[in-house]
C-alpha cells in the first residue's frame, strides 16, 4: 500500500473494489495480482481494518516458500485459530480435519471431502459474526492447501465467509487455474508516484528524486527503499545504483537489500539465514504455526538497516517484505545454506516433516540414516493426501542410499505413490527437459514436441506459450512455405486453449488471432468462437456447421473431426457421427491414435446425448484402453471424466465418484478445466440422482455462479438444469429463478436445440405464474428435436409433473408423469426412475417395472431379484442357490439399473405391480 503514516496515496479503484468486496453481504473469493512490492500487502491491511470496523472476524495467514513442500501447512496455518475456537463440529468433518493435519492415521481425502469439511468448519465460524480469511504470499502456500482453498473459493456463494488472497504475478501458483475472480494491482500512476515519494521524503535532491521516480518505475517498494539505499552516498546517484540495465524490479529491490544485507554481522547474517530458511518472520494468526518456526534472536541491527521489524503484539522479529528473506539466500554461499539447514534439522528434531525437510537440503554424500527419515517423512506425507512432497522426499532417498538395493526400493516407492498420485508424466517431461525447444527452435519443432507434451501430459501452460511464440515467429517474418505449419499451429493452440478452459488463456488466444489479419482462415475463426465460448459466440456458427456436413466425404478425417468438435459444442453431432463411425477404425489402423480417440469421444457423447447409453459405455470404455495402452495421459483423464458423467446418469454413484476423483485428481493441477469442469458436472448429477441437493448446488457453482455463465466455461449453460434443480431443492429459489433468466437472456435458445430445450424447461421449473409455466413446457414438447435429448426431456416432464399435481390434481399430472417413468426406465437412469415411480404411486397409479426391463433379466438373474424381493440376504440367496455372497451383489449391481431402481424395496414394487393410467 502507497501509505505515509496513516494516509493512503492512490489506488482509488482498488479501495472501492475492496469496500464493495468487504461490505458486500454475500460470500465470496478475491485475488489480488501484482509484481512484488507493489503493495497488495497494504491492500490486505487496508481490508483488514475495513472488515475489523465492521465488525467482523479476520484471520491472516502468509505462505512461505520454506513450507511450501509440507503438505496442508498453510492450510494449518488458516484454519488453526478457528479450530481452537469453533465449537460443534460434527464428528465426520473433525476426523477429516484431523487426518490432513496428523492428529489421527486415516486414508487421505479427496479435495471435495476436505472442502466440505473446511466449509463445515467455516460455517460454524459465522454463527454470529462475517469471516474475512485473509492470505497474503499464496503463491507459496503448498499445493494441497492451494486446491483446498481454491475448492472453497469458488462456493462461499451466499453464506457470510469472504477470501482475500494476495499473490505475485511473476511465480506460477496453483491459485492461476482455480478460476476465482481477480483484481489486478497495477503500479502507481506517475502523478501518484510523485506524491507518495514527496511525501516520504520531502528534502530530497532534484536529480535524486528523477532518478528515483524513472527507475520505480510506479512500484511503492521501490519508491520507499531506493532513497534510502542512496542516503549518505557520495555524488550523484546514477543508473548503476539499481542493478544492471534491464534488470527485473524483484532483482533490482533485492539489490537494495543485499547492499544492507552485506553490511551486517556475520552472526546476525547468520541469524537471518535461518530464519529466512525455516519461515520465520512471517505473521501469523496462529500461534502455534509460528511456534513451529525458528525464532530469530539478537537481530537488532537488521531492524536498524531496516531489513526487520518488530511484531507489536508478540515482539517476535518479522521480515520486513518477503525479497528481504529471497535477498539474504541468494546472498549465502552453499556451505552457508547447508550449515543452517543442519542447525534447523537439530531445532526441529521433533518434527518429522520439517526436520525432513532441511535434512534433505543439508546433506550431500549418501547418508542411510538421513534417507530413512526422509522415507519416514514421505510415509507421513502420503497418509495425509500429501503425495508431491512424498515423491520428492522418496527420490531424495534414493539419492542418498548408501547401496544400490536401497537406492531401488525408494525409486519404486516414489513411483508407486506418483502413480497413485497421476503424476506419470512428470518423469516424462524430466527425461525430456534437454529436448524442449527454446526460442532458437523452428516452429516444426515446437509442433511436434508440443502435441506429445499436450496428448501424453496433459500441459496447457507451457504448450500455450511455445506454440503462441513459434505463431508469432511466423507472423513477423518465418520461412517461405510454413502455412502448412503455421495452419496446425494455429488448430493446435485452439486445442491447447480449449482443454484450459480458462479465460485468460483464451483471450491471449483471441489477441494473437487478432494481430494475424488476414492469416486466419474462416475454419480457425469458426473454431475460435465456438471452442471458446458456445454461449457468447455459438449463434452465428450453427448454419455453417450444419452446412458442412454436405461435403465430409471430400474432407480430410482431422478436418471432420475440428468440425464434430464445433458440432458437439452445438448439439447437433448427431449429424456427424456416421461419418465419424465409418472411419474411426480406419484412422486406428494407420496408426492416427489421436484422431481415432477424438473421433471416439465424439461418438460417445453423442451416444449419452440421445440416450443410447449401453453403446457410450462400450465406446467409453474402448477409448479408455487405447489411450492406456498409448500413454495418451490426456485421452485417458477425458475418458474417465465422460465415464464418470455416464454413471452419475444411470445411477451408478460410487463409480460416477471413483472416476471423477481419477479425472479430477489428474485434470485439476495441470489447468485443464475442460476436464474439471466434465468432473465437477459428473458430480453434481451423481449428487442429484442420489438426493443429495446440497453436494449438487456446491459442485453446480463451482462451474458457474447462478445468473450468470462463467465466460468460456463450456459446461456452465450444459449444466443449467443441475443448478436449476439443485437451487430449488435447497430452498434457493431467488437464485434457482435468477439462472433460468440469465439463460434466457443469453440467448441460448438461439444457440442450439438441447440449450434452448433445457432453457424452456428451467423457466417452466421456475415460473412465477401458472400460466408461464404452463406456456414454457409447451415449448419443450413442441420442440423439433425434444426426442432427441430423451434425458432432459423426462427431467422436464417429472418437474412439470410435479408442479401440475400440486396445483391441479393427481390426475392431471399423471400424463406426466408417467411419460417421464418410462422414459428413464428406457434409459436405465435408476435413481430418476424410482423417483418418478414414486411421484406416480402419488397420483393413485401403481408403477411396475416394464415388460421391456423384466425380459432384459438373465434367468439367474430373474431368480435372484424374485428371492431378493422376498426379503432374503445376499447370504441366504446364495445358500439357496449355491453361490456366494459376492456372487449375489455382483448379480444385484447389474439388475437394479436394468429395472431402475436402487432399493430392494423398490425392487419388489417393481416386480410386483402394474402401471395402472
Amino acid at each position: 500500500m502507497e501509505t505515509t503514516n496513516t494516509t493512503m496515496v492512490g489506488r482509488e479503484v482498488e479501495q472501492a473494489e475492496l469496500l464493495a468486496f468487504v461490505m458486500s453481504a454475500a460470500g465470496q473469493a478475491l485475488v489480488l495480482r501484482g509484481e512484488t512490492g507493489v503493495g497488495k500487502s497494504s491492500l490486505l491491511s487496508h481490508a483488514v481494518a475495513m472488515a475489523e470496523q465492521a465488525g467482523h472476524t479476520v484471520v491472516r495467514a502468509a505462505g512461505v516458500e520454506a513450507e511450501s513442500e509440507l503438505p496442508y501447512a498453510g492450510l494449518h496455518q488458516i484454519l488453526h485459530p478457528l479450530l481452537a475456537n469453533v465449537e460443534g463440529l460434527d464428528d465426520g468433518s473433525r476426523a477429516v480435519l484431523e487426518a490432513v493435519f496428523g492428529g489421527v492415521r486415516s486414508d487421505p481425502p479427496s479435495v471435495m471431502t476436505l472442502g466440505i469439511a473446511v466449509l463445515n468448519l467455516l460455517s460454524l465460524a459465522t454463527a454470529e459474526r462475517s469471516l474475512l480469511l485473509v492470505l497474503d504470499d499464496g503463491q507459496w502456500l503448498d499445493d494441497s492447501s492451494a486446491d483446498v482453498c481454491g475448492f472453497v473459493g469458488r462456493r462461499l456463494v451466499g453464506g457470510p465467509v469472504k477470501l482475500l488472497v494476495a499473490i505475485r504475478t511473476d511465480i506460477a501458483s496453483r491459485f492461476d487455474t482455480a478460476a476465482l475472480p481477480e483484481l489486478p494491482v497495477a503500479a502507481l500512476s506517475d502523478e501518484d508516484a510523485a506524491r507518495l515519494l514527496d511525501r516520504r521524503y520531502p528534502n530530497l535532491g532534484t536529480h535524486v528524486r528523477r532518478t528515483v521516480l524513472e527507475q520505480a518505475q510506479g512500484n511503492p517498494l521501490a519508491l520507499l527503499e531506493m532513497p534510502a539505499h542512496l542516503a549518505g552516498r557520495p555524488g550523484e546517484a546514477t543508473l548503476e545504483d539499481f542493478g544492471p540495465h534491464g534488470a527485473s524490479m524483484p532483482r533490482r529491490l533485492q539489490q537494495l537489500f543485499g547492499a544492507r544485507i552485506a553490511a551486517l554481522d556475520e552472526s546476525v547474517r547468520a541469524e537471518l539465514l535461518m530464519g529466512a530458511l525455516d519461515g520465520a518472520g512471517t505473521p501469523s494468526d496462529s500461534d502455534t504455526v509460528a511456534g513451529a518456526r525458528y525464532r530469530m534472536r539478537d537481530a537488532d541491527q537488521a531492524v536498524a538497516a531496516g531489513l526487520l521489524d518488530i511484531e507489536p503484539t508478540t515482539c517476535e522479529f518479522v521480515f520486513r517484505h518477503p525479497l528481504v528473506r529471497s535477498a539474504i539466500v541468494r546472498m549465502a554461499t552453499p556451505n552457508q545454506r547447508r550449515a543452517a539447514h543442519r542447525t534447523l534439522a537439530q531445532v526441529h528434531r521433533e518434527h518429522l516433516e520439517r526436520r525432513a525437510t532441511h535434512l534433505a537440503a543439508a546433506t550431500v554424500d549418501p547418508d542411510e540414516e538421513v534417507a530413512g527419515i526422509l522415507e519416514a517423512a514421505a510415509e507421513s506425507a502420503t497418509r495425509r493426501g500429501g503425495a508431491l512432497a512424498a515423491v520428492a522426499w522418496l527420490t531424495r532417498a534414493a539419492e542418498l542410499s548408501e547401496n544400490h538395493g536401497e537406492r531401488s526400493r525408494r525409486l519404486a516407492d516414489a513411483a508407486f505413490v506418483a502413480g497413485h498420485a497421476a503424476r506419470l508424466g512428470q518423469a516424462h517431461r524430466l527425461v525430456r527437459s534437454d529436448l524442449a525447444p527454446g526460442s532458437t527452435e523452428s516452429p516444426a519443432s515446437v509442433l511436434a514436441y508440443a502435441y506429445q507434451a499436450l496428448y501424453q501430459d496433459g500441459d496447457v501452460r507451457s504448450t500455450h506459450r511455445q506454440v503462441a511464440a513459434a505463431i508469432v515467429k511466423l507472423r513477423d517474418g518465418g520461412p517461405a512455405g510454413c502455412d502448412e505449419v503455421r495452419a496446425r499451429l494455429m488448430i493446435l493452440l485452439l486445442a491447447i486453449s480449449q482443454y484450459a478452459g480458462d479465460r485468460a488463456t483464451w483471450e491471449r488466444t483471441h489477441g494473437l488471432l487478432a494481430s494475424m489479419s488476414d492469416l486466419v482462415t474462416e475454419p480457425e475463426r469458426m473454431y475460435s468462437a465456438v471452442w471458446s465460448d458456445v454461449t457468447r459466440h455459438g449463434a452465428d456458427w450453427a448454419g455453417p456447421v450444419e452446412q458442412a456436413t454436405t461435403n465430409l466425404p471430400d474432407l480430410e478425417p482431422w478436418e471432420v473431426g475440428r468440425l464434430a468438435v464445433a458440432a458437439y459444442h452445438l448439439d447437433i453431432l448427431n449429424q456427424y457421427r456416421p461419418y465419424l463411425r465409418r472411419n474411426v477404425d480406419r484412422e486406428l489402423k494407420t496408426g492416427a491414435v489421436a484422431s481415432g480417440m477424438i473421433m471416439l469421444h465424439l461418438v460417445m457423447l453423442d451416444q449419452m446425448a440421445v440416450g443410447e447409453w449401453d453403446g457410450a459405455e462400450e465406446t467409453g470404455q474402448r477409448v479408455l484402453e487405447l489411450a492406456k495402452e498409448h500413454g495418451y495421459d490426456l485421452f485417458t483423464a477425458q475418458s474417465q471424466a465422460y465415464l464418470a458423467q455416464l454413471a452419475a446418469l444411470r445411477g451408478q454413484s460410487g463409480r460416477a465418484r471413483d472416476l471423477q476423483a481419477e479425472a479430477d485428481a489428474w485434470a485439476r493441477p495441470r489447468g485443464l478445466g475442460f476436464l474439471t469442469q466434465v468432473a465437477d458436472s459428473a458430480g453434481a448429477i451423481a449428487a442429484l440422482n442420489s438426493g443429495d441437493y446440497e453436494v449438487a448446488y456446491l459442485y453446480a457453482i463451482g462451474i458457474t455462479s447462478p445468473g450468470t455463465f462463467q465466460p468460456y466455461a463450456y459446461q456452465a449453460s450444459r449444466t443449467l438444469l443441475d443448478l436449476v434443480e439443485a437451487a430449488r431443492h435447497t430452498g434457493r429459489i431467488d437464485q434457482a429463478r435468477a439462472h433460468a433468466l440469465a439463460a434466457r437472456d443469453a440467448g441460448l435458445p438461439d444457440v442450439s436445440p438441447r440449450l434452448a430445450l433445457i432453457t424452456y424447461g428451467a423457466l417452466a421449473m421456475t415460473a412465477e405464474s401458472e400460466q408461464e409455466a404452463a406456456e414454457m413446457f409447451a415449448r419443450v414438447e413442441s420442440h423439433p428435436d425434444a426426442e432427441r435429448f430423451p434425458f432432459e426431456l423426462a427431467r422436464i416432464r417429472l418437474a412439470h409433473g410435479i408442479r401440475v399435481r400440486h396445483v391441479q390434481g393427481r390426475a392431471a399430472a399423471r400424463q406426466y408423469l408417467v411419460r417421464a417413468t418410462e422414459a428413464f426406465e428406457r434409459l436405465g437412469a435408476a435413481g430418476w426412475a424410482e423417483r418418478a415411480r414414486a411421484e406416480v404411486r402419488t397420483t393413485g397409479a401403481v408403477p411396475r417395472a416394464s415388460t421391456l426391463n423384466l425380459t432384459s433379466l438373465t434367468w439367474q438373474e430373474r431368480r435372484i431379484a424374485d428371492l431378493a424381493a422376498a426379503g432374503l440376504t445376499n447370504k441366504e440367496i446364495g445358500q439357496r442357490l449355491h453361490l456366494s455372497p459376492r456372487t449375489v451383489s455382483s448379480h444385484l449391481y447389474r439388475i437394479f439399473p436394468k429395472l431402475g431402481v436402487t432399493t430392494r424395496a423398490a425392487l419388489r414394487d417393481a416386480l410386483s405391480r402394474t402401471v395402472e393410467v
